[in-house]
């Protein structure tokens, strides 16, 4: 029986990806449709991906398909052709990616889950395909521009951070889920007004707007194919780029420069920069924006606490099991510059 997992250690994955001059193609896409049999379409869906040498992560739900993928430059043809043979992704989008050096994923990874976006409704009566009205990179400069016009951004913040539209709502938010209840109190009043919200690559501000519209918001917008379409689009036509900073991504590469504006600082030392990581304390491991400088003084880490607990051998980190960090590695987190000067308590 053909093996529908990767079991290969993450760092070997990498190192051979890394040592590989294989020119590859970074992409994404997502599909909201009716899927009935989620695992018996998840390992179909993994059996004829690997055999195009693909590499990302892949959610699948009843409700839909999301992926962020690596496919082999030289099987990209092969790949389009295997993924539209599936009939409700026969000619879905494809978002390339902007700045890419095919270094983004190291194995395929797919997995099912209740909703390929985590929002947090239990309302059965919402139907997630009744979406807003998409718009081009075009409609979308002309639209904003209008004073009756609200443009809200439904990405996160450490997202939005780096890099947004001007003039846009960007919700102090770590989740989707998060967004919704808090965007719905900011349009409070203005349900008759142009709602037009975006996101990376379409997917949240799919759902989202098929969702205020429920609500009863009447002219509801979506940036059709997301900044990484609108990128595309505005170097193809030679628009008005209205996007600022980076575009953050969720793979390899954090995130990949739209304009040469630089919005937002270190959260170490304040000086300007949108360079995104995570710390080298695999313990810790929150995502934060760190500049060359403190990522020399801190050795990529976001504290003298992680750094000095980073340099201790294996036996006396095992014994320092209750140590606090500005993250954890299993979430996001927030990063908190005030304990960045705390130090390692070894008593």
């Amino acid at each position: 029986m053909k093996q529908l997992h990767n079991r290969i250690n993450k760092e070997i994955l990498k190192q051979e990806l890394y040592s590989s001059s294989e020119p590859r193609i970074t992409l994404s896409f997502y599909k909201y449709a009716q899927i009935k049999n989620v695992p018996f379409f998840r390992d179909h869906l993994y059996t004829i991906l690997d055999e195009c040498g693909v590499l990302g992560r892949i959610y699948v739900a009843s409700e839909g398909i999301n992926g962020q993928l690596s496919v082999p430059e030289s099987n990209f043809d092969s790949f389009k052709t295997t993924l539209y043979s599936i009939t409700f992704l026969d000619q879905v989008r494809l978002n390339i990616a902007i700045e890419d050096d095919g270094k983004s994923f190291f194995k395929l990874n797919i997995k099912t889950k209740p909703k390929i976006v985590a929002d947090g409704l239990n309302d059965e009566s919402f139907n997630v395909t009744d979406r807003g009205q998409h718009i081009s990179a075009e409609e979308f400069n002309i639209l904003v521009d209008q004073e009756d016009t609200v443009l809200v951004d439904m990405r996160n913040h450490y997202e939005s951070e780096v890099g947004h539209f001007d003039q846009a709502i960007c919700p102090d938010v770590e989740t989707f889920r998060a967004s919704l209840p808090i965007v719905e109190d900011i349009l409070s009043g203005k349900e008759d007004k142009n709602i037009v919200m975006y996101c990376t690559g379409g997917i949240r501000c799919e759902k989202a707007s098929a969702y205020f519209k429920h609500k009863g918001f009447k002219h509801v917008h979506q940036l059709d194919g997301g900044i990484i379409e609108y990128s595309r689009q505005v170097k193809e036509t030679g628009l008005e780029n209205k996007f600022k900073g980076k575009n953050f991504v969720f793979d390899e590469r954090l995130g990949e420069r739209i304009s040469e504006d630089v919005i937002s600082k270190c959260h170490q030392c304040g000086t300007s920069c949108d360079t995104h990581i995570n710390c080298a304390n695999e313990a810790c491991h929150i995502l934060f924006i760190q500049c060359p400088i403190c990522a020399e003084k801190y050795t990529n880490t976001c504290s003298i606490k992680c750094k000095d607990y980073n340099a201790l051998d294996k036996d006396k980190k095992s014994q320092l099991n209750e140590i606090q960090f500005n993250g954890t590695r299993f979430g996001k987190g927030r990063y908190k510059a005030l304990n960045q000067y705390d130090e390692l308590d070894l008593n």
